[in-house]
């Protein structure tokens, strides 16, 4: 899930950007110290999107650079257990499919790719399924959920594991596919509704009906 953190804390500028706009300064600065850091409390960081309030520079002894006290806003992402994520099959591998989720990648272990037995084809890198005849490649779309997140303290060591078995879950062509096959059955069953419901019944051409008359005695 991604979240907009706004920080308060010194920001230092160096001399080289010294007479530049001091905002896009200080968002660059910003970008070089925090993108990609992996954080416990705040998760990935994505990026500075903004720089608010800035307060007076002020040097220190034996540092050319100038220091500003300010007020700046960090994207990031932390990973949710459950959380429905969509994004593209980057890699394979016989074990399962790496999907990226943003600024980091998800293993989809094969066991978890459908509910089917999959058969991994290593010189196309493409999952199928043995029963469904659906398949996984490179470059697919996908909608998966979080079910493991193993934080560390670099993103490089930080795992995701990804499930694509329960329903809605999966490569985004099949579940376009479902959509499009669950309409034409409710069509269909619309009409087959239609088709069998009895009609009332009419007297046949030429008939009358009968006066019934009261026998006397």
């Amino acid at each position: 899930m991604y979240y907009k953190i706004t920080l308060s804390s010194p920001v230092r500028v160096p001399p080289n950007m010294f007479g530049k706009d001091l905002a896009s300064s200080m968002k660059d600065v910003l970008d070089k110290d925090y993108v990609g850091r992996m954080d416990n409390d705040m998760g990935i960081i994505i990026g500075a999107i903004d720089v608010g309030e800035v307060g007076e520079s002020y040097l220190v002894p034996g540092d050319g650079a100038a220091y500003y006290d300010a007020t700046f806003t960090l994207l990031t992402y932390k990973p949710k257990l459950q959380e429905v994520v969509e994004g593209e099959v980057r890699e394979a591998a016989e074990f399962g499919a790496f999907l990226s989720i943003g600024p980091i990648d998800g293993l989809v272990h094969v066991s978890q790719i459908m509910d089917d037995f999959v058969n991994y084809n290593d010189k196309e890198n493409v999952f199928g399924g043995k029963e469904s005849k659906r398949t996984l490649k490179l470059g697919d779309l996908a909608r998966a959920r979080l079910v493991t997140v193993s934080k560390k303290s670099t993103l490089l060591d930080t795992k995701i594991g990804l499930t694509m078995r329960q329903p809605g879950l999966g490569a985004i062509d099949w579940l376009d596919k479902d959509a499009k096959e669950g309409k034409e059955e409710k069509k269909s069953a619309g009409k087959e509704a239609k088709t069998d419901k009895p009609e009332a019944e009419k007297p046949k051409e030429g008939s009358k009906p009968e006066d019934k008359k009261e026998e006397k005695k």
